[in-house]
C-alpha cells in the first residue's frame, strides 16, 4: 500500500501504482496535490483497518506521511521502528554495538548556545536528531566555526520549519557526532518479510568541495553496484537484526574509507527522496515500488551482464537559498538541458511551491561531466 504526501509524487510511482492496482491512501493534507485520475484511492478508515487487519506491506513517498503513521497506527510496532531511525540518536544507540567506539552527543535546541564546545575533537557535524535531506546538516571544523554556525542557526530553522512538518525535520533536538570520514555512498534497500535486506540500487554521492553537504548530484554504476552490494547487505542484515525488521524500505546513507562502512542515518519507509529512487529503473531496468511490493530480488549478474562503463546519474536542481524567487519568473528549462551530454530524463518542479526547480536523470561515459553539474550555477537558468 502506498501512503501519498507532500512534497512531491513522481509520475512514474502514480503510473505504477495504476498499473498494478496498487492501494493508495493520499493523507489529507497534501488533497490539494495534481493526482493521476486512475489511482485507487482508499478512505482513511478503509485504510487504517487494511494495514491493522490484513499487514500490508506499507511505502511512504514522503517523511511527511510519517506524522499520519505516528498518529493512526499506534497499535502495531511500525511507529516504533520509524522512530528508531528517524531520531539519528536513537540510531546511533542501536547500532552502538556495531560500532562501539563511535562518539556522538545529543543536545537541546536551546542549550546549544552554551554547550562546552572546547571539549569536542573536530571535525565534527551537527545536525537536527529528526531531519531530511541535508537541511539543517553543519560541518564544523574548529571552534570559530562552531561560535558562527552557533551564532546563524536561529534564522536557519526558521527556514526548515517552513518546508516540513515537524515529524521530518525536527530541530528541538540536536545530535553532534564525529564526523564520518571517505566517500559517501547511498542504497535503496527493503527487508523482506524475514529480514533480509534486498537492495534495489547504491549510488555514489559526489561533493564539489569538503565543505559541500548538498544533495546536487547522486551516481550509479556496473562497478558501483559490484563493489559493494555483498558488504553493503552484509551491514544491513547487522542493522535488521538489531531493529528486527520485516517488510520495511529504507534509504540508507553511508561513509567508507579503506572498505571501513559507517552508516551516517537510515532513512524509514521510503527509498531515496524527490523521485532520485528512479534512478534504478534508468539505470537498471529496476521499477523499486514493484520490486518491494511484489519481494522480488534483483537478478544482479543477469542486471549488469548488459552494463559497461557508463554512469548513470541523478541531479537536484535547487533554488539557492539567497535567491529572492519574486525576482524571476521562469526557468529556462532548455539551457539547462544542455549541460547534459545524455538526458534521459528533466522533471520539471514547481518553484513556487518547493526549494528546487527541477530533476533529471542522465547518463555519461564521463565523470568530469558530473563534477561540472555540482559546480553549476544555477542562478544563471532563472529568468524575468
Amino acid at each position: 500500500m502506498f501512503i501519498l504526501d507532500k512534497p512531491y509524487i513522481s509520475e512514474f510511482l502514480q503510473e505504477t501504482a495504476v498499473k498494478n492496482n496498487f492501494p493508495t491512501f493520499l493523507n489529507p493534507d497534501a488533497r490539494d496535490l495534481e493526482l493521476d485520475q486512475n489511482l485507487k484511492l482508499l478512505d482513511e478508515n478503509t485504510t487504517i483497518k487494511r494495514i491493522k487487519e490484513d499487514k500490508k506491506a506499507i511505502y511512504c513517498n514522503s517523511e511527511n506521511a510519517i506524522s499520519w503513521i505516528a498518529n493512526n497506527l499506534k497499535t502495531g510496532d511500525m511507529p516504533e521502528k520509524i522512530e528508531l531511525f528517524k531520531d539519528k540518536a536513537k540510531f546511533r544507540r542501536l547500532i552502538s554495538k556495531i560500532y562501539p567506539d563511535f562518539f556522538f552527543e545529543e543536545i537541546p535546541f536551546g542549550k546549544l548556545k552554551d554547550f562546552n564546545y572546547e571539549k569536542l575533537r573536530f571535525p565534527v557535524v551537527l545536525k537536527p536528531s529528526v531531519g531530511f535531506l541535508s537541511f539543517g546538516v553543519y560541518i564544523i571544523n574548529n571552534t570559530d566555526g562552531w561560535r558562527k554556525v552557533v551564532k546563524s542557526i536561529d534564522q536557519d530553522v526558521e527556514k526548515f520549519k517552513e518546508f516540513f512538518p515537524k515529524a521530518v525535520v525536527d530541530t528541538s533536538n540536536f545530535i553532534i557526532e564525529e564526523m564520518i570520514e571517505g566517500e559517501e555512498y547511498a542504497a535503496d534497500v527493503y527487508f523482506d518479510k524475514n529480514g533480509q535486506p534486498i537492495i534495489l540500487n547504491i549510488y555514489k554521492h559526489p561533493f564539489a568541495s569538503g565543505d559541500d553537504v548538498s544533495d546536487r548530484a547522486y551516481f550509479t554504476s556496473k562497478e558501483i553496484i559490484e563493489t559493494w552490494l555483498n558488504k553493503f547487505e552484509e551491514l544491513f542484515k547487522k542493522i535488521s537484526d538489531a531493529a528486527e525488521l520485516s517488510n520495511f524500505p529504507a534509504h540508507i546513507e553511508l561513509r567508507v574509507k579503506e572498505n571501513k562502512i559507517i552508516p551516517i542515518e537510515v532513512n524509514p519507509m521510503r527509498f531515496a527522496g524527490w523521485c532520485l529512487c528512479d534512478l534504478a529503473y534508468h539505470a537498471f531496468g529496476i521499477n523499486v515500488y514493484e520490486y518491494y511490493f511484489n519481494q522480488i530480488k534483483p537478478d544482479w549478474n543477469k542486471i549488469l551482464n548488459t552494463k559497461g562503463d557508463e554512469l548513470y546519474y541523478f541531479v537536484v536542481a535547487d533554488v539557492p537559498k539567497d535567491v529572492d524567487k519574486s525576482l524571476f519568473n521562469r526557468i529556462d528549462y532548455e539551457a539547462f538541458a544542455e549541460h547534459f551530454s545524455s538526458l534521459l530524463e528533466l522533471r520539471k518542479i514547481n518553484y513556487n511551491k518547493h526549494p528546487l526547480f527541477a530533476c533529471a536523470f542522465a547518463k555519461t561515459d564521463n565523470y568530469d561531466e558530473i563534477l561540472d553539474i555540482l559546480k553549476l550555477d544555477l542562478k544563471k537558468f532563472m529568468r524575468n
